[in-house]
């Protein structure tokens, strides 16, 4: 199992703004964020693929 991998500030400042932002979002705009954040991670894993492939 690989060690996990630790944000960086800046990153930790972020989630801490996203954090707060979040809390004010009904249920259905709270399943829409989700879902866009699960398509987006899914694009990003098939481009990391497509490049290591290429490597």
């Amino acid at each position: 199992m690989e060690k996990p991998v630790n944000l960086s500030l800046e990153q930790q400042f972020k989630l801490q703004i996203l954090r707060e932002q979040v809390k004010t979002l009904s249920k259905e705009q709270a399943q829409e964020f989700l879902l866009e954040l699960f398509r987006q991670m899914m694009v990003k894993d098939n481009l990391v693929k497509q490049l290591l492939k290429n490597v």
